[in-house]
């Protein structure tokens, strides 16, 4: 008896690497990053956070010029999309910055020592800023981070003692993907950025990494737990839905 020949499978070849290119969206230069997938079936476009860049899912193999049509046949979709983005994010003497979901003035004092403080002036919320006017975003920043972390560690230990629950460590970083996480050591971490949202916003946002610190999931009993703590939950992410790209839009550096 002759053993079974196997029928060998012609290997797939490797997907292409990423494609980077900027894209001209009536004038506004975007950088657009194309990636093949394996298993997609149809053409995804997607503007990443703060609506600084695009980034395209496209089926393994696709033709250059189906991946041109697609994006000629949505430009007007993203101009509709991208109006929501401030192209001028600048952070100059003037303009206006969010605090707590309250629109302050920025102003730069003109001296190179002093803290950047949030005042009120006749009647006006402003923030101060002192130093080179090159530095007011850096400044800036550091200044939200400081009151990000004072908010939310009192939040935190309200929510966190209502659920009888440890927490490790609290840290503020500037991710893009998420507003904040929690790990299984209880170590949680918060975007600064939340901090220009309404105090209500604020809340939900220490609530939910809080709950996460019983329920590991989104399942129903995490969301339940989470509305307890923090009843307006559907306010505040509706909220969040709406106006959370424009907070990353913002350019500190």
């Amino acid at each position: 008896m002759f053993p079974l020949l196997s029928r060998s499978r012609k290997p797939q070849a490797k997907l292409a690497a990423p494609e980077t290119r900027t894209l001209d969206v009536a004038g506004r230069l975007m950088p657009l990053t194309i990636r093949q997938h394996e298993r997609a079936t149809r053409i995804t476009l997607r503007i990443e956070p703060g609506g600084r860049s695009l980034k395209m899912t496209i089926p393994r193999g696709l033709a250059a010029r189906e991946v041109n049509a697609f994006l000629d046949r949505h430009q007007g979709w993203l101009l509709t999309k991208l109006a929501k983005f401030s192209v001028d994010s600048s952070l100059r003497s003037g303009s206006e910055i969010l605090l707590r979901g309250v629109r302050h003035r920025i102003e730069h004092t003109g001296t190179l020592r002093g803290l950047t403080e949030a005042i009120i002036v006749e009647g006006v919320p402003v923030l101060r800023v002192s130093g080179l006017p090159e530095h007011a975003g850096r400044r800036i920043a550091t200044f939200l981070k400081k009151e990000a972390r004072a908010d939310l560690e009192k939040l935190v230990a309200v929510h966190a003692k209502a659920i009888r629950a440890s927490v490790t460590s609290i840290t503020m970083k500037d991710t893009r993907s998420r507003w904040g996480s929690c790990s299984s050591q209880g170590n949680l971490s918060f975007s600064w950025r939340i901090v220009m949202a309404p105090p209500l916003v604020i809340d939900y946002l220490a609530a939910h990494e809080v709950a996460h610190l019983r329920e590991m999931n989104h399942g129903p009993r995490f969301w339940a737990l989470c509305r307890k703590l923090c009843p307006d939950m559907d306010e505040a992410k509706a909220w969040l839905k709406r106006h959370g790209s424009q907070l990353h839009a913002i350019d500190f550096d």
